[in-house]
């Protein structure tokens, strides 16, 4: 099965650092291997099935509609498209973190094809093959980055410290009505999530509630 187009041609962004325009990652260096199992995964096997590419498909498509770009302010570039995976991604996570076994092989299985699809997606805007792999693991830290700080707030219940990871993460610091919209649409989809079962959605079966 051929993999989705996930984000648009901006070679200025991807030949960039990808750890600029303000993507916010504390305390991780190009040498931190906290993740580094993880990460590595994805150049030693793949792990996609049909469930695997129905979830990160459902993902892919909540995270293009139009409303957090024209509405909540993401920046409509690669950078804030990949900033929008990111965060379903991890709700993701947060959804079979408790989970063991073949369900929790899951969310590796899913992070493996996102991050091959960047890989693929950098290919094809010109990146070399001794590129690519500095940009990938630098790619993953701004992932687990986002998650960790991602989760202290949610599991703390508390919208003020989700409002400042995301400041931080998507919009350099700003501040506005969007980003509290944002995060409620964060705390809510995350709700849905837990009422959804892990034996589905390890089936493919994923819902995400409307954008609105």
């Amino acid at each position: 099965m051929q993999l989705p187009e996930c984000v648009a041609a901006n070679r200025s962004i991807w030949q960039a650092d990808i750890g600029a325009a303000g993507v916010f990652a504390p305390g991780l260096t190009d040498q931190d291997t906290e993740h580094e199992p993880m990460i590595l995964s994805l150049f030693r096997k793949n792990t996609a099935t049909e469930p695997v590419y129905a979830v990160y498909n459902s993902i892919v498509a909540q995270s293009r509609q139009p409303h957090f770009y024209a509405q909540w302010q993401v920046p409509d570039t690669v950078t804030g498209r990949f900033d929008m995976i990111c965060l379903h991604l991890a709700l993701l996570f947060r959804r079979l973190r408790a989970e063991s076994g073949t369900q929790k092989d899951f969310s590796q299985a899913v992070f493996d094809l996102f991050f091959k699809d960047m890989d693929r997606s950098l290919r094809e805007m010109g990146v070399g093959d001794l590129g690519v792999p500095k940009k990938i693991q630098k790619m993953g830290n701004i992932f687990f980055g986002l998650l960790a700080a991602l989760n202290e707030a949610m599991d703390r219940n508390d919208s003020a410290a989700a409002q400042a990871v995301i400041a931080r993460n998507l919009f350099e610091d700003e501040s506005g009505p969007h980003i509290e919209q944002l995060v409620q649409y964060l705390f809510a989809q995350s709700r849905a999530l837990e009422a959804q079962s892990a034996g589905a959605i390890t089936a493919g079966d994923i819902t995400f509630e409307a954008v609105a």
